[in-house]
């Protein structure tokens, strides 16, 4: 299965939604999925780790992974699953 990570995004979108109130996070979230292009990445910043978006991007065809820094913030970069996924 190939790795949707493993080349370089052709456009990034990037999401600041530290300290945003719910459901803020999540509408602006989707709002800039609906602008992502094939090859395309959407880096998501958030204060807390989002586990309700998870299941609603695998379950729209969206492959993620995210990682806490060390000031406790979680970068999401997320992106359209290949064909074979």
């Amino acid at each position: 299965m190939p790795d949707p990570f493993a080349q370089d995004p052709t456009q990034v979108i990037d999401v600041d939604a530290r300290f945003l109130q719910s459901p803020e996070p999540f509408e602006r979230t989707i709002e800039a999925l609906d602008r992502l292009q094939p090859g395309g990445e959407l880096r998501l910043l958030i204060h807390r780790e989002p586990h309700p978006l998870y299941q609603m991007l695998l379950q729209s065809g969206y492959r993620y992974r995210a990682e806490q820094s060390a000031d406790g913030f979680w970068s999401i970069r997320i992106r359209q699953a290949g064909p074979q996924d």
